[in-house]
């Protein structure tokens, strides 16, 4: 073989990096030890897969279209040096999610999968839709669990939970009392509020504006916040009327502090998707934490 793990190991660090310094360091490797590795792999192959700018290496066409291969080489290689050394068939995982899905439901998930693989620790990365999936693209999570809806031709979206926004306000807000009586409200209501949301990105407000087709360029939208919590709090201090996944507002409703709005005419139902580079190899980890996502689906 012409190649080496570690050299795979530095081009890898690299291509992530885009510095030679900051690789060597992640690494534990001097400068100059990753520098001849990469130009050792380089010269083994004729081959270029950087192009030089100043101190920045940035992956050219060739060293984008080995990346994946290399990846999918080292994983392999990382798990089956895991089941040699730890005697289990699951790893550590760096796991991403969404802020409602990180928040209500994977740190249970994570709970389950360390008591089943208890050499294996999972690191929880919360992000937004768009961020997640970067990461999940530029190899920097294994897996990752979001809201929304990607079209990407690397990524594979796998359906696991299904989910329900939910329209609230404070329990003394007018809409509160229209629906008391009416038992439910419209799209008057809806265009009248001042609404508090999820910023864009998300993939509560993709599903947000697929629910409010038609009514979007109308509506009057006060606030845009990145944390659940934060829209709830502003709610409560009656800024205006929210809409948040089910899975974050349980507590309130039981509590009384926030009311659930029912617009029949409108579709808040989504699907939560697991997401996954479709060039990554797919380690025993992998392969255990999607079976106890959708496990957990069933049982939830």
């Amino acid at each position: 073989m012409r190649y080496t793990l570690r050299q795979l190991q530095v081009f890898i660090a690299i291509a992530h990096h885009q510095n030679l310094t900051r690789a060597a360091d992640e690494l534990a490797m001097s400068q100059s030890a990753a520098s001849s590795a990469l130009k050792d792999f380089e010269h083994q192959f004729a081959v270029q897969l950087f192009d030089r700018i100043g101190k920045r290496l940035q992956l050219n066409e060739q060293g984008r279209l080995v990346r994946p291969r290399a990846e999918a080489l080292l994983a392999q290689a990382q798990d089956f040096e895991q089941i040699l050394l730890r005697h289990a068939e699951a790893g550590p995982l760096n796991v991403g999610a969404t802020l409602s899905i990180g928040n209500y439901l994977a740190v249970g998930l994570m709970a389950k999968y360390m008591a089943e693989h208890p050499d294996a620790p999972v690191r929880l990365d919360v992000a937004n839709t768009r961020q997640i999936a970067d990461k999940v693209l530029n190899y920097e999570l294994d897996i990752g669990l979001i809201e929304g809806e990607l079209n990407h031709p690397e990524l594979e979206m796998i359906p696991w939970h299904n989910d329900e926004l939910a329209v609230f306000c404070h329990p003394d807000d007018e809409l509160a009392h229209k629906q008391q009586q009416q038992g439910h409200i419209d799209d008057s209501d809806l265009l009248a509020a001042r609404w508090i949301l999820r910023e864009s990105g998300s993939g509560t407000r993709q599903a947000f504006d697929r629910a409010l087709h038609g009514l979007l360029p109308d509506l009057n939208i006060t606030l845009e916040l990145q944390h659940t919590e934060a829209i709830k709090r502003a709610v409560e201090a009656r800024l205006g009327i929210g809409c948040l996944s089910q899975i974050t507002l349980t507590d309130a409703f039981r509590r009384g502090s926030l009311v659930h709005l029912t617009a029949p005419q409108r579709d808040f139902s989504r699907q939560l998707y697991m997401i996954v580079h479709r060039q990554k190899y797919r380690s025993a980890g992998i392969q255990a934490w999607i079976e106890l996502c959708r496990n957990h689906a069933l049982n939830p």
